[in-house]
């Protein structure tokens, strides 16, 4: 995929989040240079997504779920009680069963941009900074709520493909090994090529 067709895959991606039109500016009146927890969480109801609001000590914190997966919002910047300059939505996945696919982040961040993946221990965590320091317009952090929704669905659909494809290629490999077996050893340097994986 190169750098052209990685673009289109984005404007597609936040096309389908319904990136606000920008024929209509907001007035400075509109503009907002920090977020409530309230705030944050109409933006997720927006998006279609239930709220979770609990109170620890002085924070609130806010948790919700997408097709079927929870995340959170973790507060960045503070900039006076209950308001912030930046957030981060936070998605984290336990890996169970062996080692993830090699180059599978990788892969995501070449062919994707918006939000980040990272490993940390034995949690594969998808990531998405939300900032609003400097003044936006409120149909920007509704936006930005949609973006994390379908970045998550679009990370899920690349982890099923991601995987079921390196398992196809483990199977055909060991396959290749069993019937090259009695082959001539000058023969194996043509039969071991492979065509380079493409995402959907």
């Amino acid at each position: 995929m190169n750098e052209e067709n990685t673009m289109q895959h984005d404007n597609h991606d936040a096309e389908r989040a319904g990136a606000p039109a920008s024929s209509h500016p907001s007035s400075s009146a509109d503009i907002i240079t920090s977020v409530t927890s309230a705030q944050v969480a109409d933006a997720i109801r927006a998006a279609g997504c239930a709220v979770s609001v609990q109170q620890d000590d002085l924070v609130t914190r806010l948790h919700s779920a997408s097709h079927g997966i929870g995340y959170q919002v973790h507060w960045g910047n503070q900039a006076g009680a209950d308001q912030y300059l930046d957030f981060t939505l936070s998605c984290p996945l336990r890996v169970q069963g062996g080692d993830l696919p090699e180059g599978l982040i990788n892969e995501w961040h070449r062919s994707r941009r918006f939000a980040r993946v990272a490993a940390h221990g034995e949690f594969l965590v998808l990531e998405m900074d939300v900032i609003v320091a400097g003044g936006v317009s409120p149909e920007f952090l509704n936006f930005s709520m949609r973006l994390w929704v379908e970045m998550m669905g679009q990370f899920f659909l690349h982890l099923r493909n991601f995987t079921q494809q390196a398992a196809g290629q483990t199977a055909d490999a060991e396959a290749s090994g069993e019937d090259l077996a009695a082959v001539p050893g000058n023969t194996l340097a043509s039969g071991d090529g492979q065509a380079p994986m493409t995402l959907n």
